[in-house]
């Protein structure tokens, strides 16, 4: 893995300064409108793209976006690009109120949120970017758990699992939902993983847990008492720290933790698959997703640095390069195409 894709897994507060601090621009006070216009550059007509964008959401996708941002600076020196993680449902509160440009996105956009944008005037269009799996760990120091399915999964985080403080607290619930893993081991169970604010918290429900949320007609989605954060590298620092932790990232901030982390094979009905570029590519990891961002199309024909930034994303430098080095899973070719066509009308 690169130090450029290293530095975008340690904070996204030193993210968004560094990149604004690169991409300031002229202090000589001839850089333009300052809010997202082009100035001539004194070369013959030539135009520079100078202005600001805001860009929040998730922190699943921010490495990505904070690739594109550097990447795009490198010829831009005079567009401000600032990349914040809070959360996707933070970042879409941020988005339909007309706070920010761009929302990063691990999850689709719910209707509620939708409902929120439109009744606010926020037109916009989705864009996937990129393929992930959702990785679910633990510490390397637990031997006893290599491999669980959906309702191992239920049996520890679900909501009827709301105050075990031992894994074996879960087997017989185990056995009734139909776990893979039961016996579970005899240690504590420390919870740590993305809260209700987390896209990656949304996905993980959908994928591993609804089925039976449904089919026990649960009125919550998990249980309530375990530690939360919207942010990947803290969760990773609580799995490093318990001997007998559980959680669940995307699987670029768990391949990035390497030996601190122990990765858990997931069965979804064929046999125990690990999370890799190609398993999640291709489907067979139970717990694969999309990753998106969602520009605000007002503001992209109104702002040309902001356009500029979303074309440049769309090329093969975002949707491949930055993708790639950020750790993720790139889109086939045929839904690359589907990508770039969409961002083709949405800005025309």
């Amino acid at each position: 893995m690169s130090d450029r894709k290293h530095r975008y897994r340690i904070s996204g507060a030193l993210i968004a300064l560094a990149l604004a601090a690169v991409a300031c621009g002229n202090d000589d006070g001839d850089s333009g409108t300052g809010d997202g216009g082009a100035t001539a550059t004194g070369d013959g007509g030539a135009t520079a793209l100078t202005g600001d964008i805001v860009v929040s959401g998730s922190s699943t996708v921010q490495p990505i976006s904070a690739l594109v941002a550097e990447l795009f600076a490198e010829d831009n020196p005079d567009v401000s690009v600032s990349v914040d993680g809070p959360g996707t449902g933070d970042g879409f509160e941020l988005f339909c109120n007309g706070e920010t440009d761009i929302s990063d996105a691990s999850r689709a956009i719910k209707e509620e949120e939708q409902a929120l944008c439109e009744e606010n005037g926020i037109n916009f269009v989705e864009l996937e970017v990129a393929l992930d799996g959702i990785t679910v760990m633990t510490n390397p120091q637990n031997e006893a758990v290599t491999c669980m399915n959906t309702g191992d999964l239920y049996a520890l985080i679900g909501p009827e699992s709301e105050g075990f403080a031992n894994w074996s607290d879960a087997n017989d619930l185990g056995t009734e939902v139909g776990g893979a893993a039961v016996p579970y081991p005899d240690a504590p169970l420390d919870i740590v993983a993305p809260g209700e604010e987390s896209g990656t918290y949304d996905a993980f429900i959908e994928l591993a847990l609804a089925d039976i949320i449904e089919e026990r007609e649960a009125e919550e989605a998990t249980r309530p008492d375990y530690q939360s954060s919207p942010n990947d590298n803290v969760i990773i620092q609580g799995i490093e720290g318990s001997p007998s932790s559980l959680g669940w990232v995307g699987f670029a901030f768990a391949e990035e933790a390497a030996e601190g982390v122990k990765i858990v094979e997931i069965d979804g009905g064929d046999g125990c698959v690990a999370p890799s570029r190609e398993t999640i590519a291709d489907g067979s990891y139970p717990l694969s997703r999309s990753l998106y961002i969602y520009v605000n199309t007002d503001k992209a024909a109104e702002n040309p640095a902001l356009k500029g930034y979303v074309d440049f994303y769309m090329t093969d430098a975002g949707l491949n390069e930055a993708v790639a080095e950020s750790g993720y899973v790139d889109l086939p070719s045929e839904r690359i195409a589907a990508t770039q066509a969409a961002w083709e009308d949405a800005a025309a």
